[in-house]
């Protein structure tokens, strides 16, 4: 898994518009910012609802037991969520994401990240071997790839109620420089949390694939 503490920007790559450096994939400032993130690999599972439901949370669990089998770890994974609304609701950008159409209506995608080559054989493999309690015959558990992409993204500490302001920075930026999302609303979620767990200083990264 990448080491969170490394430095972030790496490599610079030419863009036709202006200069967008490639980050590390579990990085961002605490300003808002253009990045250019690399592909990155996962094991996955689908859902929909709400965040905070009961099944939101086993899918987080599912996903993370599997990780640990396939890395030969006994950390905690970062867990990922990728989120959008079904096609026939209204049409939201950044600032508003989570402000206009019903919460309940999202679907979403769990993730957590897994070595290079990852194989669908070889998640099959980890999730017998897991035998998450979390697992039901339901889940269809699957590779996915989240391709290099162009980027807006801001750090997030604190509650997930007060994103909304943390948003409303992040689609701000992305006006002005005339950029819109284009794929899911990402959250990184770099420290593990319950129900249960306090999140005054939990660590979100709010990224957004623009165009």
């Amino acid at each position: 898994m990448t080491d969170i503490t490394r430095p972030t920007n790496r490599i610079v790559k030419e863009h036709p518009m202006t200069t967008i450096q490639l980050t590390e994939h579990l990085h961002a400032s605490d300003s808002p910012e253009r990045v250019r993130t690399p592909d990155v690999h996962y094991v996955a599972v689908l859902g929909d609802g709400a965040p905070g439901s009961d099944e939101f949370y086993r899918k987080k669990i599912l996903v993370s037991d599997i990780a640990r089998i396939l890395d030969q770890s006994d950390e905690a994974p970062v867990v990922e969520i990728q989120f959008w609304y079904p096609e026939n609701s209204a049409p939201v950008d950044i600032t508003d994401f989570y402000s206009v159409n019903p919460i309940p209506s999202l679907l979403y995608r769990v993730l957590t990240q897994v070595p290079d080559g990852t194989t669908e054989a070889g998640i099959a493999d980890a999730r017998a071997r897991a035998e998450s309690s979390a697992d039901t015959a339901s889940d269809d558990v699957t590779p996915f790839t989240i391709p290099a992409q162009d980027v807006v993204q801001v750090m997030h500490h604190g509650p997930f109620s007060e994103e909304f302001g943390t948003l409303e920075r992040l689609g701000d930026y992305a006006r002005r420089r005339d950029l819109h999302r284009a794929g899911p609303h990402h959250e990184i979620h770099l420290d593990g949390f319950t129900r249960t767990t306090p999140q005054d200083t939990l660590r979100t990264i709010l990224r957004d694939p623009v165009a």
